[in-house]
């Protein structure tokens, strides 16, 4: 009794269990450092795992089961592209964009900095290629005449993948190969490049 006079409950707490719940927790910050990134990547596993709210609790209007279902796939879509975004960020924190000769003494823990790297872009990888897998349930023809206005920016997302505008595939292949460069000049330094 007398601790709950000390320590009173929270009264405004309420518990994560739904998607909407734990992608409201993800934001972007200012700054893209690794404990950031992380703590987002956090969220949006958790809000892949987590099961969905009732369509009265979604992020944008549902008045029937079609959209209630072009609503869960482009939610499942965004929250892969948002994944692979935060991969990229991680990975471009590890990256290094040239070998510099005066580097050869840290020569290993560069490397260590490029596997690393390499890791967070195969895993964004993974996540654009999952987002393409949603991409295409939404291309069914029930699906065309619907647009779900309170999530405008996940259907823009759907049209700049349908157009190629988006294309993270062409943009993580492009750091996989100069990552691989920048690992091979690496590789060949020696005692005597420095």
């Amino acid at each position: 009794m007398l601790c709950s006079l000390i320590f009173p409950p929270a009264t405004n707490a309420y518990l994560v269990r739904y998607k909407e719940q734990y992608y409201r927790l993800f934001h972007m910050h200012h700054q893209a450092n690794p404990d950031n990134v992380m703590e987002n990547i956090y969220w949006l596993e958790k809000a892949l795992e987590a099961p969905f709210a009732n369509p009265l609790f979604a992020l944008a209007t549902i008045e029937n089961e079609v959209q209630w279902e072009k609503y869960r796939y482009l939610f499942m879509m965004h929250m892969n592209i948002k994944m692979a975004e935060q991969h990229l960020f991680l990975g471009n924190h590890w990256n290094k964009r040239h070998a510099y000769f005066y580097n050869a003494p840290w020569r290993d823990q560069n490397l260590e900095s490029l596997e690393t790297a390499e890791i967070a872009f195969r895993a964004a990888l993974f996540y654009w290629e999952e987002a393409l897998t949603w991409f295409e349930l939404l291309q069914d023809r029930r699906f065309r005449w619907i647009n779900l206005t309170r999530v405008q920016f996940w259907e823009d997302e759907a049209h700049r993948i349908e157009n190629g505008r988006l294309n993270y595939a062409r943009t993580i292949n492009r750091e996989l190969t100069l990552l691989q460069a920048v690992r091979e000049r690496f590789e060949a330094m020696d005692d005597d490049t420095y």
